[in-house]
């Protein structure tokens, strides 16, 4: 069996950690990587011994790329073609019917929100992309809530596989000895209205308590109006732009953070929730996706409704006390715990290489 993974290249989110987690399972002669930009996850993904080819495209709209696409697939007799993102998927739409290969879709977000405020480039984006997922064989889905919107389009339950994300945990993870002399949050998302930034700011300006810092990682469109509303809520002591940061980086800022925050109006399975509960580091987040499933009840973290900045607020409230309590270090223990056992990159590995091998049997 040969596996082909179709990215765009410039994914620096869940997507890249989601992509290169997996295929850092297979062995590189049985799954490869096909890029059509040169860029962040090429590089990772090397460092990582995974097989990596890079079809460069002039720009997103260059389609001189199909032929050669074509060629590829074919010259290489992939049985499985697994693409991620709407442009790869739209790309390997448009030459489905010219390669023997089955093609499969990860679904990450929910596909009618990912361009939502992009004017009609994300409408055309959008139908682009909807079509697309309608032609693959089959799809994959990150978590049982996106399942819905697609439902909704017309494809078949049949044609739909939900496989969690998985991590490769630390088994000797420990959480630094000093505690914070503030209060830290840290949110990692890329800085756009899906996200939830601005609600989060409300609500942080709504708690009871002052003594805190919060790190924002990531970096996107809204971080010019993020900047001005810290402004207006006279936060800009308090609140840090991280920023692009890598997965060191991002390890390292999680285990010296009190709590993690995603504010989030729609999710898959976030990567970065598995990641806060590798480090042991509970979080606050809002209850999309099946992110309810990394917290059964408050002794592991806290799961609030999307969009209320009342619930939010409760819940910072009552992190901040638990961190004045020194209580928090438990709750983070309990995650660990839970998202180890049940959330394993080794099971995410066999459920997709299950799946493979039922495409290219049937």
């Amino acid at each position: 069996m040969k596996v082909l993974h179709i990215n765009a290249g410039l994914e620096d989110g869940g997507g890249k950690n989601h992509i290169l987690s997996l295929l850092s399972q297979f062995d590189p002669t049985i799954a490869e990587l096909l890029v059509l930009e040169d860029g962040i996850i090429a590089d990772e993904a090397q460092k990582l011994g995974i097989t990596v080819h890079v079809l460069k495209q002039r720009s997103r709209y260059d389609l001189s790329i199909l032929k050669r696409l074509t060629q590829f697939v074919n010259k290489h007799s992939f049985d499985i073609v697994h693409t991620h993102g709407a442009r790869a998927n739209f790309i390997f739409s448009t030459i489905r019917k010219k390669v023997a290969a089955r093609w499969l879709i990860t679904v990450h977000s929910d596909p009618t929100l990912d361009f939502m405020n992009r004017g009609i480039k994300g409408t055309l984006f959008t139908k682009f992309n909807l079509a697309s997922l309608k032609k693959a064989d089959h799809l994959i889905v990150v978590t049982d809530s996106l399942m819905h919107p697609l439902l909704k389009l017309g494809i078949s339950q049949k044609k739909m596989t939900i496989i969690y994300n998985g991590l490769q945990f630390e088994p000797h993870t420990s959480k630094p000895s000093i505690k914070n002399t503030v209060f830290t949050l840290t949110c990692i998302a890329r800085l756009h209205p899906i996200k939830g930034h601005a609600l989060l700011l409300d609500s942080l300006h709504a708690a009871h308590f002052t003594n805190f810092t919060l790190n924002l990682v990531g970096d996107g469109e809204l971080k010019a109006s993020l900047e001005k509303k810290i402004q207006q809520l006279t936060m800009q002591e308090q609140a840090n732009f991280l920023g692009f940061l890598n997965k060191p980086q991002i390890d390292e800022t999680i285990a010296n953070s009190d709590i993690t925050v995603l504010a989030s109006y729609n999710e898959g399975f976030p990567m970065v929730l598995l990641e806060s509960a590798n480090q042991k580091t509970p979080f606050i987040a809002t209850n999309v996706g099946d992110i309810a499933l990394l917290v059964p009840d408050k002794s592991y973290g806290w799961c609030v409704p999307a969009g209320s900045t009342e619930s939010l607020t409760d819940a910072l409230n009552e992190a901040y006390t638990a961190w004045e309590n020194q209580t928090l270090a438990s709750k983070g223990e309990r995650l660990y715990q839970l998202a180890s056992s049940e959330f394993s990159l080794e099971r995410f590995y066999q459920h997709t290489l299950a799946l493979y091998e039922e495409l290219v049997h049937s």
